[in-house]
C-alpha cells in the first residue's frame, strides 16, 4: 500500500492518513480527550492501537469550520495483526488461498520486506473500520462530557457516539494515484472490453466488485437475446402473436444465465479470498435499542429487544402499510387504463399525428408516477425497517429487501399482467413495455448520474474557492481533499444498483418475447451504467468502506425468484397465442391443463440444471477440500503435541 501524503502523530511518528473521523464541532473537549485515548491506547488496555492526529488547526480556524476532524492511520504491525484479526485470506506460495497469519507471514506470496505493499488500501482501511467498530466501553458509566449518555460494558463505543449524534460521519479517504489509474483503465476509455474487476476490488473492495462483476456479467449475457431480437422484432413479428419461439429462448436464457453467474460468482470469490472466509459475529446495529441485558452468546452486557414486540410491530403496522401502498398502486394503475381509454377514444374520433402522439402520453406519465412511488415507498419502507428495530444488519436488510422488492415488483409488472392476461392485448403490452422501459432508464441515468455530478461540482467549487481564499497560493492538498470529500455524497451501498438490474432483468424475462428489443433497450442501459456507476464512484461519492462478500447474497434469490415467474409468465403467453389455441379448438379446458403440464416440464428442468450444474467449479471445489483436510491434520497434530506435553490433560 503507497499513499501520495503523510501527516504526523502527537509522538512525531509520521503515517499516511487512511480514515476520516468527524465529530459534532460542539462535542465536549472532554469526550473529544477520551475518544482519542481510547483509539491510541495499546490493545491489552482496551484500546484500539491506532494513530491519530486533527486535521491542521490554523486551517480550520481561519475557515471558521469543525475542529472536529481527525486523520486516522496505522503502524505497518497493527495492519497485519489486525489482517488475521479480520480473518482476511490471501495468496500461499503454493498458490492456494489460505487465512492471513502474522507468524507465517512470510509464506505467502508478494510479501517482501516489512509488507508494506502486501496490503491493499481497501483492505488496510477495512481493517481500521473492523478495529473503530470493535473498541468497546469498559469500566465508563458514561461519555465524558455526556451524562446522560450511558455506556455499557462490552458495547461498541463507535456506534454508541454515532446513534447520539455526537460522530456525525468517518469514511475512507481517497487515494488521488491509485484512483486516478483506476479512473483511466475503468471509464475514461470507451471501449468494449471487460471491466478492471481486480483493480475495483483492489480499491473498493470485494462487495463492490461483485456488482460490477454481474453487471458486467448481465450486461453479456444480454447480446444473444438482443441479437436475436432485432430481427425477430423486424421480420418475424409482423403480427404480434408469432412470439412462442422466442417466449422458448427466452426461458432456457434465464434458466442457464443465473446458473452460470453462480459459478463466475465462485470464481471471481475464490480468486479474492473471500469464498471460504468465515463471516465474522455480527454486532448489532448503531440504532439498535432496549432494556440492558446479556447476550446469552457473548455474555457482554447490552440493550435487548422482545422478539414478540418486533413481531407486533411488523405483522400489526408493517404488513398494513406494505398492503395498502399495494392497494394504491393498483388504484393507480386502473388510473392509467382509464388515461389510456381517453386517449384512445380521441384517436378514434379523430386520427392524426397529434392524437397519435397522444396515445403515448398515458403511459410515459405511468412511468414517471411510478419511478415517483418507487422513490416515496423507499424511504417509508427504510423508516418502517428501523422502526422494527432489528437487531442485527442483516435482518435489517432482509426485510428491508423483502418489502421494496414485493412492492416494486407489483408497482413496476402488475399493468403489464393486466394488459397480457386480462386485456390479452398484445400490441398494448408492447406499447406499454416499451414506454416504461424507455422511460424508466432515462429517469434512473438522470437521478443517479447527471444530477449527483451537477450537484457534487457546485459543491467542490465552493469548497475551492473558501480554501483557495483563506489560504492563497499555499499548497494544502490534504486539507482541502479532506474538506471536499467529507461534504461529498455518502454511497448507500449496492441496493438500489442491483434492485435496478432486478427489475430490468424483469422486463427481459417476462415480456421480451411480446417486445424483443427490451433486450436490446437493457442491455445500451447496462453498457452506459457501467460508465456512469464507474464515475460516480470516482467522483460523485465518498470512497465506501471495503465490504468483504462471496456472492451477491440475497440478490441471488431475488433472481431466481424472478426467473421461475418468467417461467410461468411465458408458458401463460404462449397458451394465449393464437397459433397455440388453433391446436385446442374445442376445449380450453384442454389447453389450459396442457399449458401447465409444459410449465411443470420446464420448472422441472430448471432445477434439474440448478441441481446438475455445480455453483461451484470441480477445481476450486478440489482446493477448498484440500485445505480443510489440512487444517484438521493440523489441529489432529496440535492436539496430540498437547497431549504429548502434558498428559493429565487427557484425563
Amino acid at each position: 500500500m503507497q499513499s501520495s501524503f503523510s501527516v504526523s502523530d502527537s509522538d512525531g511518528s509520521s503515517f499516511a492518513p487512511l480514515v476520516v473521523l468527524e465529530l459534532a464541532s460542539d462535542t465536549q473537549a472532554e469526550a473529544v480527550t477520551w475518544l482519542l485515548n481510547r483509539i491510541k491506547d495499546k490493545q491489552r488496555n482496551g484500546g484500539a492501537e491506532l494513530l491519530v492526529e486533527q486535521l491542521p488547526l490554523e486551517v480550520q480556524g481561519q475557515q471558521k469550520g469543525n475542529p472536529n476532524i481527525f486523520l486516522v492511520g496505522s503502524t505497518w504491525q497493527r495492519l497485519l495483526c489486525g489482517a488475521e484479526e479480520v480473518g482476511l485470506f490471501k495468496e500461499f506460495h503454493d498458490g492456494t488461498m489460505r487465512g492471513f497469519t502474522y507468524v507465517n507471514r512470510e509464506s505467502f506470496k508478494d510479501f517482501q520486506g516489512d509488507g508494506d505493499d502486501f496490503l491493499s488500501i481497501a483492505e488496510c482501511q477495512h481493517i481500521i473500520r473492523h478495529e473503530l467498530d470493535t473498541l468497546r466501553a469498559r469500566g465508563e458509566a458514561h461519555i465524558p462530557g455526556y451524562p446522560k449518555v450511558k455506556l455499557y460494558p462490552g458495547k461498541s463505543v463507535i456506534r454508541r457516539l454515532q446513534s447520539k449524534g455526537i460522530l456525525i460521519q468517518y469514511f475512507p479517504l481517497h487515494d488521488k494515484e491509485d484512483l486516478k489509474r483506476l479512473s483511466t483503465t475503468w471509464y475514461k476509455k470507451v471501449r468494449l472490453s471487460f471491466q478492471p474487476l481486480d483493480d475495483i476490488r483492489h480499491y473498493f473492495g470485494e462487495g463492490l466488485a461483485l456488482y460490477f462483476g454481474f453487471l458486467e456479467y448481465f450486461t453479456f449475457a444480454l447480446m444473444p437475446m438482443a441479437l436475436l431480437g432485432i430481427p425477430y422484432y423486424l421480420f418475424v413479428l409482423e403480427d404480434y402473436d408469432r412470439y412462442v419461439l422466442f417466449a422458448v429462448f427466452n426461458l432456457l436464457w434465464s434458466t442457464v444465465f443465473l446458473e452460470v453467474w453462480k459459478r463466475c460468482s465462485a470464481q471471481l470469490a475464490y480468486g479474492w479470498g473471500t469464498l471460504s472466509r468465515k463471516k465474522a459475529f455480527e454486532e448489532p446495529r448503531p440504532g439498535f435499542h432496549g432494556v440492558l441485558g446479556f447476550n446469552p452468546v457473548t455474555g457482554r452486557e447490552e440493550p435487548t429487544y422482545s422478539s414478540s414486540r418486533r413481531q407486533a410491530r411488523i405483522y400489526l403496522v408493517s404488513v398494513p402499510f406494505v398492503l395498502f401502498c399495494l392497494y394504491l398502486s393498483l388504484h393507480i394503475m386502473m388510473i392509467y387504463f382509464g388515461l389510456e381509454n381517453w386517449a384512445l377514444s380521441i384517436y378514434n374520433e379523430d386520427p392524426n399525428f397529434w392524437t397519435s402522439l397522444l396515445l403515448f402520453i398515458p403511459s410515459i406519465i405511468y412511468a414517471v408516477v411510478i419511478e415517483l412511488m418507487n422513490l416515496l415507498y423507499r424511504y417509508a419502507a427504510e423508516f418502517l425497517t428501523n422502526w422494527e428495530n432489528h437487531r442485527l444488519e442483516s435482518s435489517f436488510q432482509n426485510h428491508l429487501v423483502l418489502k421494496v422488492l414485493v412492492f416494486n415488483f407489483v408497482n413496476c409488472f402488475a399493468s403489464l399482467f393486466y394488459i397480457a392476461f386480462v386485456m390479452q392485448d398484445m400490441v398494448l403490452l408492447r406499447q406499454s413495455l416499451a414506454t416504461l422501459l424507455i422511460t424508466s432508464q432515462i429517469l434512473n441515468q438522470v437521478m443517479e448520474a447527471f444530477l449527483p455530478y451537477w450537484l457534487q461540482r457546485r459543491r467542490n467549487k465552493k469548497v475551492h474557492k473558501r480554501v483557495r481564499r483563506i489560504m492563497g497560493d499555499k499548497e494544502l492538498p490534504l486539507v482541502e481533499q479532506v474538506q471536499l470529500e467529507a461534504e461529498m455524497n455518502t454511497y448507500l451501498g449496492t441496493f438500489d444498483d442491483y434492485l435496478e438490474q432486478f427489475l430490468l432483468f424483469g422486463y427481459v424475462s417476462l415480456f421480451s418475447c411480446v417486445y424483443p428489443l427490451a433486450a436490446l433497450l437493457v442491455l445500451l442501459n447496462n453498457v452506459t451504467e457501467v460508465y456512469s456507476d464507474a464515475f460516480k464512484m470516482c467522483h460523485v461519492f465518498k470512497r465506501p468502506f471495503s465490504e468483504p462478500a462471496s456472492d451477491i447474497g440475497v440478490w441471488q434469490l431475488a433472481f431466481e425468484t424472478m426467473s421461475v415467474t418468467s417461467v410461468v409468465t411465458n408458458c401463460a403467453l404462449i397458451g394465449l397465442s393464437p397459433h397455440v389455441q388453433a391446436y385446442f379448438p374445442e376445449s380450453q379446458t384442454q389447453l389450459i391443463l396442457t399449458v401447465v403440464a409444459v410449465e411443470h416440464v420446464l420448472l422441472a428442468v430448471k432445477f434439474i440444471l440448478a441441481f446438475i450444474i455445480p455453483d461451484v467449479p470441480k477445481d476450486i471445489q478440489t482446493k477448498l477440500a484440500k485445505l480443510e483436510f489440512e487444517s484438521l491434520e493440523a489441529l489432529k497434530k496440535k492436539k496430540m503435541l498437547e497431549v504429548a506435553e502434558n498428559p493429565k490433560s487427557e484425563k
